[in-house]
Parts: structure tokens; C-alpha cells; sequence
């Protein structure tokens, strides 16, 4: 207890210097580290109470606390000050209940793998760029969650007459950042923009656990730390996803699915009620940041225990109760949010809402006959190299058919490819969760766990050969693909022939591997493979190199400095503000405001939201000036941009610059 009473206390007295640090430069990274690491203190607090000493059991403890703590928070009305209250209780109470003896040991090698991820979190620093694109719709949440005083599920929508967002109903991942902006000191798009470089080392370890847990090795857990942030993070240029680090649906992906990885892969081995509990942790935490990638997450985790039932079924029972721990509090969520699903059009969609999904998802996907369509094979190998050689190595995984890793590899990707290969059933799950969400299942083949297996495989059948054979093999990928990262397939895609291969191939060899004959396990688990991934990666670590810029797809905000002044200093928390659709949009992440409409794309559709006809009401006004239309919007203030040709109503500005003017109604 003492230790960990002295890590409680160095976090807060961390906290208390950095806010004494200018907020620029270094000391803007200092605040944000040591306002996350408070932010995280109750979920390691209590993962060790439960025997648990690792990144990916503090990261789900600390957003399943943190869950309850905003929920109480919601249910009373109260700011997140409260918030902050019902953290320290939770910190206090596993402190003095938590369990006593030597805490437990982290797994080897942590502290290098979160040294490296330091480093590539300072490099992202510089590539952070401007908050664009979504990540104006999560800014204008946090915003609103780290300003109102009074707090309720929907206090942060949008539109003040709004509905929830299926995806974001209980706002779990922005209520860590707006508290992340409230400890720092910060403003929630400085947090926002550069969260990211305080994350990735978290993004890295945690990976590096999952392959650790499901390997068993340390060695071959770097490999899949090295392949993972090559894969996400370097393969795509200007920081790849990494960037993107602070937006819910990247740090589910990046962040919660490898942290649920290591913890259902550690209940492998066996488990125990802190293991399990944690495993459960886990499932809540990212049904609730991004409800689909749990559903996503279950398939290969599943047929990874199908797999290992036809092979070791004692170990297949125990990851079946790592599932189930998982999945339990998944469907609980589900469940709360299924009324909220329901009144959302795309899903279930009707034919004009489907023929919209197929018409901007159309260069993703095979169209057949008869207007049957199945994800397109190019899409699951676009992600360069690394993702190639992983479709490419998947039947190598029959050589180790013994090891748990093969029925990950087998049983996930076939399970991952069947749903998105086969028509029918790919049809039949974008109706249940959307064509815009269905797709998004091909990020859950394990790319990386299909590589490192490879690697280990094919370490030891040619030894030390296998050394100038990555490297080669990886030269020769990046040049012939290096992937295509653009927001739809307009160069190509991928090779289908490695989904193919990895699709036919996987299937013979999960015949070969589960026949009841002399089942192989060829792999090293020593630093062979490591040393042979590393060499794999390098030339996409030169081209990541060469790319080091911030995007342009992110570009600065033309809102100009005198209009958000105003806009913060004159307009109240919580007015409905009324203009043209692009300025909507930037005003409500400006400032803790609501607006009348937003882009279509960024606005769930349902009863209460009506984005179409928010839209159809915004183009009537600029094409009438009617300023009826934004009064039955409830606006009290009125922006206008002389840019895009807004009218400009009979009334004196409040403000007014060479491109912007701010009315009150």
C-alpha cells in the first residue's frame, strides 16, 4: 500500500508542478502528461487491488471507473467536478482495500517498448497539424462537457433539440479528454490536437502486451509492437493514424482493441476473477467508445476459440470465459443502446438510404449481379507491406498448429473473411450495423499477429537466412505496395490475390492443422523473428521518413482570431447559434455553444436530428435571408461569412471583420 500510496502522491504533486509550466512547447507536453497519468491513476489503482499490473488492465479500469463516474455525474446534473470527486473516492477505496503484499510484476521489457513509444510521440508532436475533418465533432463534445456545470447525455449534442449519436450515446472517451483539459489547464483543441504524442507511448505498450500474451514471448511481443505502429503509424505518412490518437474511434482501435486483446489472450493461460473482471472491464469501456469495434473485435476472437477447441479444448474453454467476460457487459451496453439504434436510418436502411450507402462507399466494394455486393478484396491488403506479408504468411500458421497464436491467426482472419467475402453475409451485417461500419471489419483481420507468426515460423525452418529475407521482402512490398491510404480506393487498393491467398490458403490449413495426425509447432519465440520483423518494417520506417509533415487534409481553421474572441466573450454557454453549414460546424467546436445545422455526413440521422432538413433550412436562408428560419431553431445569434455569399440581416453587428460578422437576434 505504501508504494502505491507514493505513486498516488508523486502523480498529483507531477499535476501540481506542471500547471506552474508555461503552456508552449515542452511545457504544454509536460501538462498533458501529467494530466493523463491522474486521469489513469484510479484504473491502475484498481487493477492492482485485483492483482493486475499492466497498461492494458490501468487503461480499461480507468475508463470503466471513469464510466461510473460520469454517470453520476449525468444522473445528478452536476459538472465534471464531480467527477473529479467520485475519482478520488474510487482511488481512496482501492488503496486501503486493495490487496497487500509485492506488487505484481509488469511484463519484461515494458519500460523500452514505453521509451520508444515516447519518442515517437514527440515526433508526432510535430506532425499534429490542425483539428479537422471528425475531429471537430469530438472537439465540439469535450468542449461542451469541460464547460457546463450542469451535465446530461444529451448537454453535448450538437443541436440543442437534438438526438443522441448511436455511436457516441454516452460520451465516455470525451468526458477523458474534457477532464484531461480541465487538469491541465489546457483548452480542449490544444488537447485535442496533441493528446496524440501523450498516447502513443500507451498505444505501443499496449500492443506490445497482446502480442506478449498471446506468444508468450517478449521478444515476439516487440515484433507485433513494430509491425502494429508500422502498420498504423508510419505506413500512411505524416503520423498515419497516431495523429489521430485523441478521436474516440482511433483510440478504440489503436488503444482498447489491443488492451482487450492482451487481456482476453492472458486468460489463455488460466484465469482468475481479477482477470476476468478486467477482461469485462475491457468489453464496457469499448462497447461504449465505439460500439461496433466490440462486435468487430468478438469475430476473430471467436473463431480463434473455435479453432483452439478442434485442437487443445481445455484451452479453448478458458479463452471462451475470457469471451464471455468480454461480451458480457458488451451486450449490456448493446441492449441500453438498441432504442437509440432504432431510430437511426441506416439502420435496417430502406432502399433510398441504401442506394446513398452504396453509392459513396461504391469503389470499396464488389457490386455482383443484382445489386448483391460484398467488400472488396483490394481493401483488405491497401494498408501496405505490412499488411500484404500478413495476408500473404496467414497458411504458415498450420506449421505452428499447436500454439494459441495459429488458431488466433486461422480462426480470426477466415472468420474476418468470411463475413466480408461472402455476400450474403456481409450483406446481411451491414444491414445490422450500417455499410459506413460493416466495412471497417476488415481492420480487425490480425495483420500483425499473422506477420510475427510468419516470421517465427519461417525463423526456424531457415534460421538465420530469414534475416536478408525480410529485409528484402520488405524493400521489394514497399516499392510495389506501399499502400493506399486515401479516404476510398482511387488508386487501386491492394493486392486482391493476397486476400485471396489468405482466404483459400487459411482454409486448407486450418483442415491440415486440426487433422488428429502429428500437429506441428514450428516457430522461434527469441529474438530472431524480432530482429527480422525489425529489418521488414525499415523501409517503411524510411518512407515514413520521407512523408514527416503535417497533413494537408487538416488544414487551419478560417475562423479568425477577432470572431472567436467574440463568439467566447459575448455569446453565452449553451445559445444556439445559426449560420451557413461548413461555419456551423467549426462554431460548435470554437465554443460551448449549440448550432442549428451541420454537414449531413457529421450528424447522426434520426427523428430529432433531421440533418437533411437542417440542411434544406440553411440553403432556403441563404438564398432568402428569412430570419424566421433560425428563429424556429430557437438562435439567438446569428454568424454570418461574407465568403460563401451569406446574406447579411437588417441589424448592427456585434462583430465584424473582413470576412466574418456576429448578430444577435
Amino acid at each position: 500500500m505504501i508504494v502505491r500510496l507514493a505513486v498516488a502522491l508523486g502523480a498529483l504533486l507531477d499535476l501540481a508542478l506542471a500547471r506552474f509550466v508555461p503552456d508552449v512547447g515542452p511545457g504544454t507536453f509536460f501538462r498533458l502528461a501529467a494530466a493523463t497519468i491522474v486521469v489513469l491513476l484510479p484504473g491502475g489503482l484498481v487493477a492492482e487491488a485485483l492483482g493486475r499490473r499492466s497498461a492494458s488492465a490501468t487503461l480499461a479500469w480507468a475508463l470503466a471507473v471513469l464510466t461510473g463516474a460520469l454517470a453520476l455525474t449525468f444522473a445528478l446534473g452536476r459538472s465534471l467536478t464531480f467527477t473529479l470527486v467520485v475519482l478520488a473516492l474510487v482511488s481512496l477505496g482501492a488503496l486501503v482495500l486493495g490487496r497487500r503484499g509485492a506488487r505484481p510484476r509488469r511484463v519484461a521489457g515494458s519500460a523500452l517498448v514505453f521509451g520508444t513509444g515516447v519518442l515517437l510521440g514527440i515526433a508526432l508532436w510535430q506532425v499534429a497539424g490542425n483539428v479537422g475533418g471528425d475531429g471537430l465533432f469530438h472537439l465540439a463534445r469535450v468542449r461542451k462537457l469541460a464547460a457546463f456545470d450542469e451535465l446530461s447525455l444529451g448537454a453535448v449534442n450538437e443541436f440543442a433539440d437534438g438526438g443522441l449519436h448511436p455511436g457516441y450515446a454516452f460520451p465516455l472517451w470525451h468526458g477523458f479528454l474534457a477532464l484531461v483539459a480541465r487538469l491541465s489547464g489546457l483548452d480542449p483543441e490544444t488537447v485535442m490536437l496533441h493528446e496524440a504524442s501523450v498516447l502513443a507511448p500507451l498505444a505501443l505498450l499496449v500492443a506490445y502486451e497482446a502480442g506478449a500474451a498471446l506468444f508468450r514471448s517478449a521478444w515476439l511481443g516487440g515484433a507485433v509492437a513494430a509491425a502494429q505502429g508500422a502498420l498504423i503509424a508510419l505506413a500512411p505518412g505524416h503520423g498515419g493514424a497516431y495523429v489521430s490518437l485523441a478521436q474516440p474511434g482511433t483510440a478504440s482501435r489503436q488503444l482498447l482493441v489491443p488492451a482487450s486483446l492482451a487481456l482476453v489472450f492472458a486468460c489463455l493461460r488460466g484465469s482468475s476473477l481479477g482477470l476476468l473482471a478486467s477482461a469485462g472491464a475491457a468489453g464496457l469501456v469499448l462497447t461504449l467508445v465505439h460500439p461496433t469495434y466490440a462486435l468487430f473485435l468478438a469475430v476473430p476472437l471467436a473463431g480463434m476459440v473455435v479453432v483452439r477447441a478442434l485442437v487443445d479444448p481445455r484451452e479453448a474453454l478458458r479463452g471462451a470465459l475470457g469471451l464471455a467476460a468480454f461480451l458480457l457487459p458488451t451486450g449490456a451496453v448493446l441492449v441500453w443502446l438498441l432504442p437509440v439504434v432504432r431510430e437511426t436510418v441506416s439502420h435496417t436502411p430502406a432502399g433510398d438510404e441504401l442506394a446513398r450507402a452504396l453509392r459513396t462507399y461504391g469503389s470499396e466494394l464488389d457490386v455482383l449481379r443484382d445489386g448483391v455486393y460484398r467488400l472488396a478484396p483490394e481493401l483488405l491488403s491497401r494498408s501496405g507491406s505490412v499488411a500484404v506479408a500478413g495476408l500473404l504468411l496467414v497458411p504458415l500458421a498450420a506449421l505452428a498448429a499447436r500454439r494459441s497464436w495459429s488458431a488466433y491467426v486461422l480462426g480470426g482472419s477466415l472468420a474476418v473473411l468470411a463475413l466480408t467475402l461472402v455476400p450474403a453475409l456481409f450483406e446481411r451485417l451491414s444491414d445490422a450495423v450500417s455499410l459506413s461500419q460493416s466495412r471497417r471489419l476488415a481492420g480487425f483481420l490480425p495483420f500483425a499477429f499473422a506477420f510475427v507468426g510468419g516470421a517465427a515460423v519461417l525463423a526456424r525452418i531457415i534460421g538465420v537466412l530469414v534475416l536478408p529475407l525480410a529485409l528484402a521482402a520488405g524493400i521489394a512490398l514497399q516499392v510495389a505496395e506501399p499502400g493506399d491510404f486515401l479516404p476510398r480506393i482511387v488508386e487501386g487498393g491492394g493486392p486482391a490475390l493476397a486476400a485471396w491467398i489468405a482466404a483459400f490458403g487459411g482454409a486448407v490449413a486450418l483442415v491440415a492443422a486440426v487433422m488428429p495426425l502429428r500437429r506441428l509447432e514450428l516457430e522461434r519465440r527469441d529474438a530472431l523473428p524480432f530482429l527480422a520483423a525489425l529489418l521488414f518494417v525499415a523501409p517503411v520506417g524510411v518512407h515514413a521518413a520521407r512523408t514527416w509533415s503535417p497533413s494537408e487534409a487538416r488544414p487551419p481553421s478560417p475562423l479568425t482570431p477577432g470572431l472567436l474572441a467574440a463568439l467566447r466573450e459575448q455569446v453565452p454557454e449553451r445559445a444556439v447559434v445559426f449560420s451557413d453549414l461548413e461555419t456551423s460546424y467549426r462554431l460548435a467546436a470554437a465554443a460551448p455553444v449549440y448550432v442549428a445545422a451541420a454537414p449531413p455526413a457529421h450528424v447522426a440521422d434520426n427523428e430529432r436530428n433531421r440533418p437533411y432538413e437542417r440542411r434544406d433550412d440553411v440553403i432556403r436562408y441563404l438564398r432568402t435571408g428569412d430570419l424566421g428560419i433560425p428563429r424556429r431553431y430557437g438562435a439567438g445569434w446569428l454568424v454570418v461569412d461574407r465568403a460563401r455569399r451569406s446574406p447579411s440581416p437588417a441589424l448592427r453587428p456585434l462583430y465584424s471583420d473582413g470576412r466574418y460578422a456576429l448578430y444577435r437576434l
